[in-house]
């Protein structure tokens, strides 16, 4: 997990836009009670975007959409955080894929 932080934070600091935004949804929480589904490649970038939603008040759901490009560490990093529940995982089954989609 502290790798798959460690990533996040370093993709984090290249995403002025993004890191502008989830400061606002930490003040003004617009999607409070929205619950957000993401198949997506579970990656550092797109942990950052996780993150911000949840500042925002989201729920999030993540998978994978390519079982070859998710980033384990990354995944247990984001899993470990509150309002997000993440079922990616790198080199699933297609039976894993389907049912976590």
């Amino acid at each position: 997990m502290r790798t798959g932080m460690q990533k996040i934070e370093w993709a984090r600091q290249y995403m002025p836009v993004l890191g502008a935004i989830r400061e606002r949804f930490e003040q003004e929480r617009p999607l409070e009670g929205v619950r957000v589904g993401m198949a997506l490649h579970v990656e550092a970038k797109t942990a950052n975007l996780v993150m911000t939603l949840v500042a925002g008040g989201a729920q999030v759901f993540i998978t994978g959409c390519n079982p070859l490009s998710t980033q384990d560490d990354v995944a247990l990093a984001l899993a470990s955080i509150d309002g997000v529940e993440c079922y990616a995982k790198r080199g699933a089954t297609v039976e894993e894929y389907y049912q976590a989609i």
